[in-house]
């Protein structure tokens, strides 16, 4: 299963390299693109969650680092509750 790795620049500018267990990360995220927070965050947890469940049918379990991934971004998220218009850019896709 062909994982990737996307890089984001956060409202306050600094940048995280986030895992996806599968490509589908592509179909709901675009690179170059600015989300506003809630929607990244939204986009994120599709993609994560439908790759972690294409792990689960290819081996019988979900993936961990995919939810991990998802638990990272909504930490991170929070930090910015409250801001005005904060917004993600997804900087890159990293094979």
């Amino acid at each position: 299963m062909p994982e990737m790795h996307f890089r984001v620049r956060w409202p306050d500018d600094s940048v995280s390299d986030c895992y996806s267990p599968s490509l589908v990360v592509k179909e709901h995220l675009e690179a170059g693109r600015r989300y506003p927070l809630a929607e990244f965050v939204e986009r994120s947890a599709t993609a994560l969650n439908i790759g972690s469940e294409r792990v689960r049918q290819k081996y019988g379990f979900a993936c961990s680092s995919a939810m991990d991934q998802l638990r990272r971004i909504e930490e991170t998220a929070a930090r910015f509750d409250g801001a005005a218009d904060p917004q993600v850019l997804v900087e890159s896709f990293i094979p």
